[in-house]
């Protein structure tokens, strides 16, 4: 009865957080269900339900309720523009993003000048407010584009450069249309503005990820933590920018390009950022978006459809001109004209934002603020149908593009025996395998067959409902396995003969004897027995701090491993790893493997970044310790005895790794090997190392000989 008495109480619009939160939550949950049935984008459903439920609806809403959670969700999609950036390809096409910039931020200026200035009669301050609001953008099409999966097209990557330009360029003729109608515009204000936008990029841009990388290694396991850290961060970095003179959504893009480095695109963190975003925040953007539009402006006399007309026809015909134009200047195809035309036709916050402040300060009149909401409403409408549709294609081409599967697919074991190494290891194998591989990670437990056998099932049952749980933070498939056997290496060996596996993962053991040490064997006999039985690319990793506070990854390539049958697969998975983890690339080889490394970077149009410095032989590996810094990965690249790219002096790198690196994140990799391998892969005769090969026959002569004098006897 109580109850029945609250539910006849409530008027409208809501003023209570509660009810006004649960009929959001149900608005993001049903309006794209619905809307899905007629093929219309999730992002339309939200901003027409924001329309029905805001002030110029049904009012169901108090105006400003929900102003928070839709502020919080307009940095949210510049943040994660900035964190899902491809670091690489941006830098690989900067000045494609200054070109864009230009041009969809003076195309727009020059003809809504002419336009506001000679058609409308604005006056030359109200024009030049216009005008730059035409120019500016907002990326409310950005999640269609994530959800399809094209984020790292060049195209994608062009369109978010070229938006923080032009609304950079924006909103400081913003501060400084300000500054002359508050008469404030004076040498004084110049020295500010540039003295504090200098102080705060030097913040977002140097101390921010020197913070991060510390918190990182020293937070190492509360989940919780990481994530709360980068939002604090994010809103902190928008509170600076506005500090600074410019909108925080400039910040909220910096603090991403910031953190893009120390946020692996396919880590645990990264999953629950873009989960709490677009489960959240970003769906209140977009109905906050829509309880600005107020399509009654339309009946309030020809003059208000005169300017929304005009407004809406020059935003959208300037932007498809900088669209045109850029596929013009780099030979895009039309698919990717319409991409970057859709993701930078929409006009929401910087534009509400410009024209709000001149309305207010009364720059503009009611009937340019009028045009502008349905400005709003039509370009976010058209940009969303534009980028669905063009980054439908778009992906489509692209998995067309891509090189046919390899008739094995990749498969990837994690023997694990420590479960504090657990987490380090499966995020490794998560960083290494390829997303579009349709086979799971394999973490597999090896029990010994004896007595405490059983016991010893269910501690290593809990211990991988731990790597599930790992796993499944990062949306990756994976399959446990468990094997009884009479020693961790016959289970190892049989499991990876069984599941066809091509990648082996170990962790690096600290058990070992005193014997051991003496002979430089780090290992202990497990190592040694896996290698001699399986003969896939093998890593043995030993994981000090996160990967993604790698600086800088070291490579070493011996001489003639570039023969080796394995050689291919795993440079493809140290390239990924690189552009996971953020980190440069530095090879070291000799200049032969140094060409064969080119050769293959440009067949598979590799963008990773990456350089070489020359290393004729192991015998100078030493050398690697004036270079390499304590938040560097060391990737040293061995061989099993007697093969082509065998040396002698490997057997002696693991103990001098664990010496002289024992502070660094360290990788031993032994590749995939078949003996004579060289001879399939085209070496020449000329070219073979031939002392693995005599090794083996005077060992065979040896051999021949005592089983004569056997027989004679």
């Amino acid at each position: 009865m109580k109850g029945l008495v609250l539910l006849m109480n409530i008027t409208l619009p809501l003023k209570d957080p509660i009810p006004i939160f649960s009929l959001v939550l149900f608005i993001i949950l049903l309006a794209p269900i619905i809307l899905r049935k007629f093929r219309i984008p999730s992002i339309i459903g939200l901003i027409i339900a924001g329309m029905l439920i805001g002030d110029n609806g049904f009012k169901i809403i108090e105006k400003g309720s929900i102003d928070l959670f839709s502020k919080a969700g307009l940095l949210y999609i510049m943040f994660l523009a900035g964190l899902e950036l491809d670091m690489t390809e941006f830098r690989k096409n900067r000045y494609r993003s200054m070109v864009f910039g230009g041009f969809t931020f003076l195309i727009p200026l020059l003809m809504g000048f002419v336009v506001c200035r000679y058609v409308l009669q604005f006056n030359f301050m109200a024009t030049l407010l216009v005008s730059s609001m035409f120019a500016t953008h907002t990326l409310v099409a950005y999640p269609l584009a994530s959800r399809l999966g094209i984020t790292k097209n060049e195209a994608v990557t062009v369109a978010v450069g070229g938006t923080i330009i032009t609304d950079t360029l924006v909103l400081l003729i913003l501060a400084i249309i300000t500054g002359a109608q508050a008469g404030n515009l004076n040498t004084y204000f110049w020295v500010k503005l540039g003295i504090s936008l200098t102080i705060f990029a030097l913040i977002i841009l140097w101390l921010m990820p020197m913070l991060g990388r510390w918190f990182f290694k020293k937070i190492k396991d509360d989940k919780t933590s990481h994530f709360i850290f980068v939002l604090a961060l994010v809103f902190a970095s928008a509170f600076l920018a506005e500090l600074a003179g410019v909108e925080g959504i400039i910040g909220a893009f910096l603090a991403g390009l910031a953190l893009n480095q120390l946020i692996p695109h396919t880590s645990p963190l990264m999953n629950r950022i873009e989960f709490v975003g677009n489960a959240l925040f970003i769906p209140f953007f977009l109905i906050s978006v829509g309880m600005l539009v107020d399509l009654r402006v339309l009946l309030k006399g020809p003059e208000a459809l005169m300017i929304a007309g005009t407004l809406t026809v020059m935003a959208l015909s300037s932007k498809w001109l900088a669209a045109f134009f850029t596929q013009l200047s780099f030979k895009y195809t039309p698919t990717q004209r319409n991409v970057i035309f859709g993701l930078s036709s929409a006009h929401a916050a910087a534009t509400i934002a410009v024209i709000l402040i001149g309305y207010n300060m009364g720059i503009v009149d009611e009937n340019v603020l009028n045009g502008t909401v349905v400005l709003i409403l039509i370009t976010c409408l058209t940009g969303s149908f534009v980028t669905e549709n063009a980054g439908r294609r778009l992906a489509i081409q692209e998995i067309e593009n891509k090189p046919a599967p390899q008739e094995q697919p990749e498969r990837i074991l994690v023997p694990v025996s420590n479960p504090d190494k657990l987490e380090a290891l499966l995020d490794f194998a998560v960083m290494i395998k390829d997303s579009n591989a349709p086979t799971p990670i394999y973490p597999l437990a090896v029990v010994q067959d004896d007595a405490e056998a059983k016991e010893k099932i269910h501690l290593t049952n809990k211990m991988m409902e731990k790597a599930v749980i790992h796993a499944a933070a990062t949306e990756s498939e994976v399959q446990v396995v468990t094997r009884i056997d009479l020693n961790v290496s016959d289970g190892i060996t049989r499991a990876t003969k069984e599941l066809l596996i091509t990648d082996l993962i170990l962790g690096w053991t600290d058990k070992t004897s005193t014997t051991d040490r003496w002979l430089g064997n780090i290992f202990g006999t497990t190592l040694d027995n896996v290698l001699q039985r399986v003969w896939e690319t093998v890593y043995v990793c030993n994981f000090h701090t996160p990967l993604n506070t790698t600086k800088k990854m070291v490579l070493v390539l011996p001489p003639n491993t570039a023969y080796e049958l394995g050689f291919m697969h795993y440079l493809q998975k140290l390239f990924m790893l690189s552009k996971q983890a953020g980190a440069r690339l530095v090879i070291y080889c000799d200049a032969k493997t140094q060409s064969i490394v080119q050769a293959y970077a440009e067949q598979t149009k590799n963008n990773a970044d990456f350089s070489f410095r020359q290393l004729d032989g192991l015998d100078d590996f030493l050398i690697l310790s004036k270079e390499v810094s304590a938040d560097d990965l060391i990737v040293v690249v061995t061989a099993r005895k007697s093969t082509l790219s065998y040396n002698a002096y490997m057997d002696s790198i693991p103990a001098k790794l664990e010496r002289h690196f024992k502070d660094n994140n360290v990788i031993l990799l032994y590749p995939e090997q078949r003996e004579f391998d060289a001879l399939e892969a085209g070496l020449q005769p000329e070219d073979l190392t031939l002392a693995p090969i005599q090794e083996q026959i005077a060992n065979l002569n040896k051999l021949g000989k005592a089983v004569k004098r056997i027989f004679k006897k």
